[in-house]
């Protein structure tokens, strides 16, 4: 690091720091930005919904691939070129995406959106470290929780928004200005450290070469696979047994090679290593919520994007406004507790959704929905500061990326995980539910006796069986990731205290 940092001032810094946050924010937003709208782009690019469903897939492969490698890379570039041309290359691929003229093109776009423009998220984490310091950091790390978890929550609220008034392709146009804008500001402010080209010299081409692999097959398999019925589909055998194998390689590659990429040896920090975790339940969390609740009101419902958007909004709602809340009881409670905390009420809020039924609107979403916005604000923010907060700046480069990637990849499993339940277990309760069908059930008989056409009345009776059976699978899925975050809360308690720094270190600068 260089000592120009101490010759900003405390107004530039936040600046360039809340103009980093901007950039970070729009990253995060275009993962689940298209989520609500994948009809809409198939729609007016003449494509069916598995090639579809690639738009989101694309972008999240390519932008789970980078994060890992942000830090080495920032090392080489420095952090604001690094930031600069990940911003304009996102800026750039966003008006090719909002231009897309088949499916083919978009999806080629759109994987390059993801890869030039993941790279702004992780350092984000280390800047906000590098610039503050004591209790100015844990407000930093809270804004950095918030808007991680802020952005995917709008995202469906904002892209079905965008769509029902406008077209789709402004899902991407809209990033235009705000990407122009951190691409140019980030190099007049952000000058935190120097660029080191020699390092390309001693660079570990073999464990970018593995980690790339490992991470583009383990999320190809993670979302194709629900699909595809796993390991029966040859591709998907494929990819899981190359990342499986990938994966190896690159832990010990990361563990004896000299200069490695990611910094794995971080993980002997038993902060760090459990930060990693709850970083990935709280992906798990968050992503498989949003992935759970649009399909269920677009399913069950037939609810459109806009009606899809506006149904989630109070979660946002709720977060924002718990930041003075959490911002008050930073600095003066045990993080840890605030985590405990936060990771408990996440539990909760997805127990709250296992009563779900049919009929369920945005009436009867909000209470949950309002308690999982205030849980996000709680659980996100400490895990930054109790994972980051006590590592050396040497080290805190490269160790961000790995914790931003154990986020997204807890989402990625999570929302595999919920795309399995939803397939199978939809089966079996409609097997169950078949199973009383028979003709000693009275209220069946009544139901028929009422619909003239016998074809139409069993058409009708097919419907409402399997609508309830679907309802009935996002219950057991949403119980399912209450069980994980309740396992994670119990083990807050194995951290250890971290206690922001109350005057500048060294070490900051």
């Amino acid at each position: 690091m260089t000592t120009s940092v101490a010759d900003l001032s405390p107004g530039q810094k936040i600046f360039a720091f809340a103009t980093m946050c901007l950039g970070m924010f729009i990253a995060l937003l275009d993962i689940q930005i298209v989520s609500a709208s994948l009809r809409d782009i198939g729609g007016g690019l003449s494509a069916g919904a598995d090639d579809t469903a690639w738009v989101q897939t694309s972008y999240l492969i390519a932008e789970i691939v980078v994060i890992p490698l942000s830090g080495w890379l920032s090392r080489v570039f420095s952090t604001r070129w690094l930031f600069a041309a990940s911003a304009a290359g996102f800026t750039v691929t966003s008006l090719l995406c909002g231009l897309a003229w088949d499916i083919q093109s978009m999806i080629w776009f759109r994987a390059a959106q993801g890869f030039l423009g993941g790279s702004m998220i992780p350092l984000v984490f280390t800047t906000a470290f590098v610039f503050f310091e004591g209790k100015n950091r844990v407000v930093a790390a809270a804004t950095i929780g918030a808007l991680a978890s802020l952005a995917p929550t709008f995202g469906p609220t904002l892209g079905g928004w965008i769509t029902d008034s406008y077209s789709w392709h402004w899902l991407f146009l809209i990033n235009l200005l705000p990407g122009t804008f951190v691409a140019v500001a980030v190099p007049m402010f952000v000058k935190i450290d120097e660029p080191d080209l020699s390092l390309l010299k001693v660079g570990d081409w073999l464990g970018i070469a593995l980690i790339a692999v490992f991470l583009a097959c383990l999320e190809y398999t993670l979302e194709e696979g629900p699909r595809w019925n796993w390991m029966e589909d040859p591709t998907i055998r494929t990819t899981a047994w190359t990342s499986a194998i990938a994966g190896v390689l690159f832990v010990w590659r990361g563990l004896t090679a000299a200069h490695p990429v990611v910094d794995l040896r971080a993980l002997r920090d038993r902060n760090f290593a459990l930060g990693c975790f709850f970083s990935f339940m709280t992906g798990v969390g968050l992503f498989a919520t949003i992935y759970l609740t649009p399909l269920f009101l677009g399913r069950v419902e037939g609810y459109s994007a806009l009606q899809i958007g506006k149904a989630v909004f109070s979660t946002g709602v709720f977060q924002i406004l718990t930041i003075p809340f959490y911002a008050m009881l930073a600095n003066r409670v045990d993080l840890r507790w605030l985590l405990m905390l936060g990771l408990g009420l996440f539990a909760l809020s997805m127990f709250e959704f296992t009563p779900i039924t049919h009929d369920w609107s945005s009436r009867e979403l909000m209470f949950p929905q309002a308690l999982r916005g205030i849980a996000q604000q709680l659980a996100v923010p400490p895990v930054v500061t109790l994972t980051l907060g006590g590592l050396p700046p040497a080290r805190l480069r490269q160790a961000s990326g790995l914790f931003n990637l154990m986020r997204n990849l807890g989402g990625a499993i999570g929302i595999a995980a919920c795309a399995t339940i939803l397939n199978d277990r939809t089966n079996l309760h409609f097997l169950r539910m078949a199973e009383h069908l028979n003709p000693a059930n009275e209220a069946m008989n009544n139901f028929l006796a009422q619909v003239p056409d016998p074809q139409q009345a069993l058409r009708l009776l097919w419907q409402i069986t399997y609508r309830e059976a679907q309802t009935l699978t996002y219950a057991d899925a949403f119980r399912c990731i209450a069980l994980c975050l309740l396992v994670a809360t119990l083990m807050v308690p194995l951290m250890r205290k971290v206690r922001p720094p109350l005057a500048p270190s060294a070490d900051a600068h």
